[in-house]
C-alpha cells in the first residue's frame, strides 16, 4: 500500500489547513503524525476504518481528522494553528500486521 499526502504549505498563526492523504488499496487505521525540528515524531491523530478517532491533546478541539472509505483518504482538518504545530506531518496507515508511511508534507505556521 502507498501513501500520497498533500496540504501542506505556509499560514499565519491562527489559519487553517487541509491535509489529504490517499492510499493505494484499501487500509485500516489511517492516521497523522507529525515531526518538528529537533524533536521526535508524535502522534496527531488516528481514525479507524469504523471511524474511531483519538487526538493528541495539544490538537484537541482544534484538529479534526475524517476519512472517505470510498476513495481509501484521510483528512486533517487544522484549524486555529499556531507556531508550535509547525513540522513535517507525516501520513501513517495500518492493515492486518503491515505498518505504510506517506511521504512528508511540510506545515509552517508564522507567528
Amino acid at each position: 500500500v502507498q501513501l500520497q499526502a498533500s496540504g501542506g504549505g505556509l499560514v499565519q498563526a491562527g489559519g487553517s489547513l487541509r491535509l489529504s492523504c490517499a492510499a493505494s488499496g484499501s487500509i485500516n487505521s489511517m492516521g497523522w503524525y507529525r515531526q518538528a525540528p529537533g524533536k521526535q515524531r508524535e502522534l496527531v491523530a488516528i481514525i479507524t476504518s469504523g471511524g474511531n478517532t483519538n487526538y493528541a491533546d495539544s490538537v484537541k478541539g482544534r484538529f479534526t481528522i475524517s476519512r472517505d472509505n470510498a476513495k481509501n483518504t484521510v483528512y486533517l482538518q487544522m484549524n486555529s494553528l499556531k507556531p508550535e504545530d509547525t513540522a513535517v506531518y507525516y501520513c501513517w496507515g495500518r492493515k492486518s500486521l503491515g505498518v505504510y508511511w506517506g511521504q512528508g508534507t511540510e506545515v509552517t505556521v508564522s507567528s
